[in-house]
């Protein structure tokens, strides 16, 4: 019983992260600034974004579910708020402010990060460290995009 009220507090917390970005990111991705960008040839349908985002975030609270079940220490509640604010802010440098080159070190802040959880509590959780590597698998791609776009506009 414990997993699962961890998990509907996760879902809640990780899907209210998303809404904010969303919020935050003016009109983002639909944005003349935006459409008018020099973008990765390797870029997905914009559709692909929130279908990706919300597996993501899915399985990211199935994992924290897992660890907070197994350590609930204040270090995991403190990587898992840094990560939280990291995820949002980047939808407002990146999107709303335009500060390419600052969403790019905030993503491969949020990347290390969530790297750091993958490898760290790896022997902890075993294969249920699986649930965190999408978000680690698309943050790299993520990087990548964004990289391109600061180097090529």
């Amino acid at each position: 019983m414990k997993f699962y009220k961890g998990l509907v507090l996760f879902v809640i917390i990780n899907f209210g992260a998303l809404a904010i970005g969303t919020w935050l990111m003016n009109d983002g991705p639909r944005s003349e600034w935006y459409s008018t960008l020099n973008q990765a040839p390797w870029s997905p349908p914009g559709w692909v974004f929130g279908v990706a985002w919300s597996s993501i975030m899915l399985l990211f609270s199935v994992y924290m579910s897992y660890l907070v079940q197994v350590n609930s220490s204040k270090k995991i509640i403190v990587l898992f708020s840094i990560q939280f604010v990291l995820n949002v802010f980047w939808n407002y440098l990146f999107f709303n402010q335009h500060l390419i080159a600052l969403g790019l070190l905030n993503l491969v802040f949020l990347t290390l990060l969530m790297f750091y959880f993958l490898v760290t509590f790896k022997q902890t959780l075993k294969n249920k460290s699986v649930y965190v590597l999408p978000y680690c698998l698309w943050l790299v791609l993520a990087t990548s995009l964004n990289l391109y776009i600061a180097i090529f506009n």
